[in-house]
C-alpha cells in the first residue's frame, strides 16, 4: 500500500477541482468548435518529440512564408460541444484518436482575478492551449477538471485549441476492454469561470453522524491566510438567513473548519427531497449552492437512512443518450432516464461504470432518488503498476472532490467486476482507505464477481472476496439464466455470503430486442427477459441479508462487444427500455414488484 500511496503523491495529479463550479457565474464556450481529427498525430510530434510550433500556435498561411501551412481551422468542419464526435458525423463514428478542438472568443480581463478553463469531461487524454500557451494536461474521461488561464489570456479576441485523444491504452483506467462505448470528445460542458485572487475551490457539508442538529464539514480557501474568516449561511425560503454559521478561521492548510446548529433542519430523502440554499463566503469571494442534509450509515446487515432501515430499489443506468443515443451530458437527458426510473419505482439508482455528469447528480437530488457513484476501475486494469493506481486515485480524487455536496450519492463505488489477485486486493482497499480519507460520511462499496458451488440438484452462490473485507456494502453481479444455466436454475440457487455486511445485487439481467416477442424460452424475446425478472425476484427474496438491487439495465445503450444483427446492432439490449424509449415487458414486472414491494426487506 506504501508504494501505491507514494506513487499517487509523487506524480504530478490532474488540474485543480472546483467544487459546484456549475453553481458559479461562468463564461460558456458550448457550441460550434473548429475541429481536424489527426490519427498519425501530426500537428503534435515529429519523430516523436513535441513539435515547438504545432497545430495549437493557429498559424494563420501568409505571403512570403518558407514552408506550408498545412491546416487551417478557420475552414474546417465544426462540432457541437458538448457532444461526442461518433455520433455527430457518420464518418467518425469508429474514429479513435486524436482530434483537435479549436474555438475563438472573446474577453475581457479583470484585475484581481483569475480564470479558469473549466472541462466537464474530454475522453480520454486532453491538452488544453489558450492563444498557443499551453494551460494543462489531464488524463480521464469521467471527471471535471480545471484549468488556470489567467496568464495566457488576453484582452479580446482569444482562441482556445484542445487535443482529446479517446486512443485506449493498456495502462488506462478504464482499460482497453470495456462493455460500453468509447465515445471521444468533449463530451460534456467548457466554461470560463472567473474568481478572486482568494477564492473558495472546495468545500464538504454534511450532517453529524452524532448530532442530527448539526451541519458539520470545512471550506477550503486558496490564497487564504490563516486566520482569515469563513462564512456559511443555510437560507430560508425568505431572503433571511435560516441557520447561520459562526465566523470560521482558515487553519493552516487553508481549510475552516465548519460546525453550527440547525436545529429542526428538514432531513433530504427520496420521499421529501428537500435542498436547501447555502452561501460559502470567504474575503470577496462567494459560492451559493443547493444541498440536502441526510445521514447514509450501516448496522450490521442494515443500511440506514436518516437512521432508519431502506430497502434500495434501483436500477444500473449508462450515460447514454436517451433517443440521440451518444454520451449523455444535458439537463433534459438526465431527467429522461432518471424520470424512467421513478416511473419504475426506484429510490435509487446505479450510476455506472463511470463518474456521470454533474446534471445527473442535481436532478437526483431533486427527484429524490439515492445514488451509488462509481469510479472507472472495471474489469482487470493493470493493478500491479503503481502509475495505474495513481490515475485510479486522481480520478477518484475528482469526483469526489466535484460531487461530495450531492445528498443523492450514498455509496461511492470503487470498481466493478474485478479478477482476484493480491495486487487488486491491495489496488482497490487502497483506492477505499483514500475514499474514507477524503469523505468519511458516505459508505463504500464495488460490484464483485460470484462463484459457484455445485450441490446436486441446488447450486450455491458464494460471495467470499477478501476485497469484501474492506467494503461497507456488498455488491454482487450475477447472470442466472443469461450467461449460465436457464431462468428456472434461479429457483433452486442458494447465497452464502461470507461478510455480515448488507448486499446490493448490482446486476442481474438478460438481453431482449424491443417488439420481439415469442415463447419465453426462446431468448432475445421480452418474454424471455420478463422470465428472468420473475425468476431473480423469487431467489433475491430469499436472501437473508439483501438491502438493494439494481438490475442492468434501464436503457439499452451502444457496446461494440454487441455485434449480432439484427438483435444488437451494436447496443447492450439489457434494458428495461430500448434506447428509442420503448418500454419492454420486463419494466412491468419490475415495476409491480417495486410498486407493491413484495421484493426486498428494510431489516
Amino acid at each position: 500500500m506504501a508504494s501505491l500511496d507514494a506513487a499517487a503523491q509523487d506524480v504530478k495529479l490532474a488540474p485543480i477541482v472546483i467544487t459546484g463550479a456549475d453553481r458559479r457565474p461562468a463564461m460558456s464556450l458550448n457550441g460550434e468548435w473548429h475541429v481536424i481529427p489527426d490519427p498519425y498525430q501530426a500537428g503534435l510530434y515529429f519523430n516523436k518529440h513535441e513539435l515547438a510550433r504545432g497545430w495549437f500556435v493557429n498559424q494563420k498561411a501568409k505571403p512570403g512564408d518558407t514552408g506550408p501551412v498545412d491546416y487551417d481551422f478557420a475552414k474546417s468542419p465544426t462540432l457541437k460541444v458538448p457532444g461526442d464526435w461518433n455520433t455527430q458525423k457518420t464518418e467518425l463514428f469508429w474514429y479513435e484518436g486524436l482530434m483537435w478542438y479549436e474555438k475563438d472568443f472573446s474577453y475581457e480581463v479583470k484585475a484581481h482575478t483569475r480564470v479558469f478553463l473549466h472541462v466537464g469531461a474530454a475522453n480520454y487524454k486532453s491538452i488544453f492551449w489558450v492563444n498557443g500557451t499551453k494551460v494543462c494536461e489531464h488524463e480521464g474521461g469521467f471527471t471535471a477538471f480545471n484549468c488556470e488561464v489567467t496568464s495566457a489570456l488576453k484582452p479580446g479576441s482569444n482562441f482556445v485549441i484542445a487535443t482529446v485523444d479517446n486512443t485506449r491504452h493498456e495502462d488506462g483506467v478504464p482499460t482497453t476492454q470495456t462493455d460500453w462505448f468509447n465515445y471521444g470528445g468533449l463530451t460534456r460542458e467548457v466554461s470560463l469561470i472567473a474568481v478572486p485572487d482568494e477564492f473558495i475551490d472546495q468545500y464538504d457539508l454534511h450532517l453529524s453522524k452524532t448530532n442530527p442538529d448539526t451541519i458539520e464539514g470545512w471550506v477550503h480557501v486558496v490564497g487564504g491566510s490563516a486566520g482569515d474568516a469563513v462564512t456559511v449561511n443555510v437560507a430560508a425560503d425568505g431572503p433571511e438567513p435560516k441557520y447561520a454559521g459562526e465566523n470560521a478561521k482558515i487553519g493552516d492548510d487553508g481549510k475552516a473548519a465548519v460546525g453550527f446548529e440547525a436545529p429542526g433542519l428538514e432531513l433530504w430523502s427520496p420521499e421529501r427531497p428537500k435542498l436547501y440554499k447555502i452561501v460559502l463566503e470567504a474575503g470577496t469571494d462567494s459560492v451559493s449552492d443547493e444541498i440536502g442534509f441526510r445521514t447514509i450509515e450501516v448496522k450490521g446487515n442494515e443500511i440506514l437512512l436518516n437512521g432508519k432501515p431502506v430497502f434500495l430499489r434501483g436500477v444500473s443506468i449508462h450515460a447514454e443518450a436517451p433517443y440521440r443515443t451518444g454520451r449523455a451530458y444535458s439537463t433534459k437527458d438526465a431527467e429522461t432516464l432518471l424520470g424512467w426510473a421513478k416511473e419504475l419505482g426506484c429510490n435509487f439508482v446505479r450510476l455506472a461504470h463511470y463518474p456521470h455528469d454533474e446534471t445527473m447528480l442535481r436532478a437526483a437530488d431533486r427527484m429524490g432518488l439515492m445514488v451509488w457513484s462509481e469510479n472507472p476501475v472495471y474489469w482487470a486494469v493493470q493493478f500491479e503498476k503503481p502509475e495505474v493506481y495513481t490515475k485510479a486515485s486522481q480520478q477518484l480524487n475528482e469526483e469526489i472532490g466535484s460531487y461530495r455536496n450531492h445528498a443523492a450519492i450514498v455509496l461511492w463505488s470503487m470498481a466493478n467486476e474485478t479478477p482476484i489477485s493480491d495486487a487488486r486486493t491491495k489496488f482497490i482497499s487502497s483506492l477505499a482507505a483514500h475514499a474514507r480519507e477524503l469523505d468519511p460520511s458516505r459508505l463504500i462499496t464495488a460490484a464483485l464477481l460470484v462463484r459457484t458451488e455445485a450441490n446436486g440438484e441446488r447450486s450455491t452462490k458464494v460471495v467470499d472476496d477478501p476485497l469484501g473485507k474492506y467494503l461497507d456494502v456488498i455488491g454482487t453481479n450475477e447472470y442466472i439464466g443469461w450467461y449460465e444455466q436457464h431462468p428456472e436454475s434461479a429457483d433452486t440457487t442458494d447465497w452464502k455470503i461470507a461478510y455480515d455486511k448488507p448486499l446490493i445485487m448490482s446486476e442481474f439481467g438478460a438481453d431482449a430486442k424491443a417488439g420481439l416477442h415469442g415463447a419465453k424460452t426462446e431468448r432475445w424475446t421480452e418474454e424471455y427477459q420478463a422470465d428472468v425478472f420473475r425468476h431473480q425476484l423469487g431467489m433475491l427474496n430469499r436472501i437473508p441479508q439483501l438491502r438493494g438491487m439494481s438490475p442492468w439495465v434501464l436503457m439499452d445503450f451502444r457496446s461494440p462487444r454487441r455485434p449480432l444483427p439484427g438483435i444488437q446492432d451494436g447496443f447492450n439490449r439489457k434494458g428495461l427500455i430500448s434506447d428509442q424509449g420503448e418500454k419492454k415487458e420486463a419494466f412491468s414486472v419490475l415495476q409491480k414488484a417495486y410498486a407493491e414491494k413484495t421484493v426486498g426487506k428494510a431489516e
